[in-house]
């Protein structure tokens, strides 16, 4: 049984709370989300190093704690590019991602967790390092995507630290549906 992609638009978190994992974008400092983006990807880091078959679906439409990491891992990669656009470029426009076509394309299911684990942590420490050094104003700057979701590095720095929150519950409860973070 292959996973539904999930289509709806989840920028509602930046407004309320997630009702499943329980994230408050409203209660987390912008400047605090390195740190907590930091712990995040470091709980990835232990369970896909952790002795386990990360590749098992809890149910044949969720998706493995492997493929959860590696989107995650991509997402940080995809982030990183939209900070750094927003911060050198007058209200960007982002590319596309196609979450679903990548998890396809990469065969999440396929890859080494040790790798993912790795690569995860690594990403996940460089994405942390540019919320880190934005300063002032430049929470303030623009950007958004080709469905016109507007962002200021603030929103986007809240609106992607639930990604990683929201799988890590996904996995923790085995409750998840594939991802829909664009």
């Amino acid at each position: 049984m292959s996973i539904t992609p999930d289509t709806k638009d989840w920028t509602w978190v930046l407004d309320r709370v997630c009702p499943e994992c329980g994230f408050d974008a409203s209660v987390v400092p912008p400047e605090k989300v390195s740190g907590l983006l930091l712990e995040n990807a470091a709980r990835w880091h232990a369970l896909l190093r952790s002795p386990g078959d990360h590749a098992a679906r809890p149910r044949p439409d969720k998706w493995s704690p492997l493929e959860y990491a590696a989107h995650v891992r991509d997402g940080c990669r995809v982030f990183l590019l939209r900070l750094r656009l927003m911060l050198q470029q007058d209200d960007p426009l982002f590319p596309n991602w196609d979450q679903d076509a990548t998890a396809i394309e990469e065969r999440y299911a396929e890859q080494d967790p040790a790798d993912v684990a790795d690569e995860l942590l690594a990403c996940a420490q460089e994405l942390a390092a540019g919320f880190a050094h934005v300063r002032g104003d430049q929470w303030l700057r623009t950007g958004c995507r080709s469905d016109g979701a507007a962002f200021t590095v603030e929103t986007l720095a809240l609106y992607f630290l639930h990604d990683p929150v929201h799988h890590w519950w996904d996995v923790e409860t085995g409750a998840g549906e594939a991802p829909a973070q664009d």
